[in-house]
């Protein structure tokens, strides 16, 4: 059996004072953290397509990634090579998941029946190597945006063809992650929205994905499938407007067409900045409605207008996410997917291990940080004590809805006109940036 990173040695805590690049200065997978390791919090895991299946190509260049399994002619010999190298590198970096799209696993054939049986013979080597690392599915999903037939979508394609291709594809993509035990299966509708109004029918088009959604969430049923379905937001690109633009747009959705207890969310970093959200108000919105499933974790460039899928390493930024995830009780039984790539000019493999390295290390810090903000109880102090007016008189009565407009009206006549409080923004940044500097 070859070896696809031989100068990845297996990655090891050293802490931040270790001259090694190969090794964790913040990410200790045994440390305790309140209740739980680092590697308990964190649930990390790799993105295949990115990983091993990305080449470097981007809409003005062409592929300039350098990978051991290039020269393999064979497209089921090089898919075997990739799903060796992939639990390599997941080894050697002690990372015991990863995620992936159908297509990436194996090649798509001429038929969804060519493609369905290379599925079926990739599948059992899958196996055996879970079987012997222990490293398993986060989650599974369909590649429902590549291909020329979804190039105006998937369920929310004007031809009810495409429409039935997508539902056998995915029926496949479910039964192989339920198969692999997968915990979770996430479909992004990439292309699930339209370029214009003059030629789209959005109710019908809306209506479809639920339809589709509904048969999504019964065929898991069917067949026993016990993890978490999940949709993941994201406003824009490849499409000018997406059905599923953020969260709060997602949940709406779901409430519509009643199923808001069968998904929940698949929350990217990348996305938020797209749709003009910070991330942290997605997880927090996800977390308040019960829908925060699991994690893309990478961010990116704001001076870009596109989805960059760096890896992480804004410290205040992802600070604010685990901080989101603590007080959500964790992400379990989601986790922290590196949904991100390599720049295109880092082209060897190593390379790839260099920036997953600086992901983990990146939510190791976050996570202490989080967790010892949160220990404390300054920023929930101060949001108490700012809305603390609803504990008592009038501002209860709102609360436990026992006023009308004319008690508002009385209380209103009787006392003086109020007077705004502080909130303290400055001193609550300078808060924030102790617990990130102190961990």
């Amino acid at each position: 059996m070859s070896e696809y990173f031989p100068e990845v040695p297996h990655i090891e805590y050293e802490g931040p004072d270790s001259d090694s690049e190969l090794a964790f200065d913040y990410y200790d997978p045994d440390r305790q953290v309140g209740d739980k390791t680092m590697k308990e919090h964190l649930r990390f895991a790799v993105s295949f397509w990115h990983a091993f299946t990305g080449d470097g190509s981007d809409p003005f260049g062409a592929p300039t990634m350098q990978r051991p399994w290039d020269d393999i002619e064979d497209p089921m010999e090089k898919a075997e090579a990739r799903i060796e190298a992939n639990f390599e590198l997941l080894d050697k970096l002690g990372v015991d998941y990863f995620c992936y799209h159908d297509r990436d696993l194996a090649p798509r054939g001429d038929t969804i029946e060519e493609s369905n049986e290379n599925l079926d013979e990739i599948v059992p080597l899958i196996k055996e190597k879970i079987d012997e690392t222990g490293i398993g599915v986060l989650f599974g999903s369909a590649e429902l945006f590549a291909e020329p037939k979804y190039a105006v979508g998937a369920a929310s394609s004007p031809s009810a063809d495409v429409f039935a291709h997508a539902g056998a594809q995915v029926k496949k993509a479910l039964e192989v992650t339920n198969e692999l035990g997968g915990e979770g299966f996430c479909l992004w509708g990439g292309r699930e929205g339209y370029k214009t109004l003059l030629n789209t029918d959005m109710g019908l088009e809306q209506d479809n994905v639920a339809r589709f959604l509904t048969m999504v969430a019964d065929h898991a049923d069917e067949i026993g499938f016990e993890g978490q379905l999940m949709l993941e937001p994201k406003p824009k690109e490849p499409m000018k407007f997406q059905y599923d633009h953020d969260s709060a747009t997602i949940h709406a959705f779901l409430q519509k067409y009643d199923l808001d207890d069968r998904f929940t969310l698949n929350i990217e970093t990348n996305h938020a900045t797209l749709a003009d959200r910070p991330f942290a108000h997605e997880l927090r919105y996800a977390r308040l409605n019960d829908i925060l499933g699991s994690i893309d974790a990478n961010q990116g460039d704001k001076l870009v207008g596109w989805d960059t899928d760096e890896f992480p390493f804004s410290l205040r930024d992802h600070t604010l996410a685990m901080y989101e995830i603590l007080q959500n009780g964790g992400i379990a039984p989601g986790g922290i997917n590196f949904d991100a790539k390599v720049r295109r000019e880092s082209f060897e493999p190593v390379d790839l291990a260099h920036g997953h390295i600086t992901g983990m290390d990146t939510y190791a810090r976050a996570l202490e940080a989080a967790h010892a903000l949160k220990e404390s109880g300054e920023l929930e102090e101060f949001i108490d004590e700012r809305y603390s007016s609803y504990d008592e008189g009038i501002g209860q009565k709102i609360v436990e809805g026992e006023a009308d407009l004319a008690d508002l009206e009385e209380y209103t006549l009787e006392n003086d006109v109020p007077h705004p409080e502080s909130g303290r923004e400055e001193k609550l940044n300078a808060l924030l940036n102790r617990y990130i500097l102190e961990v």
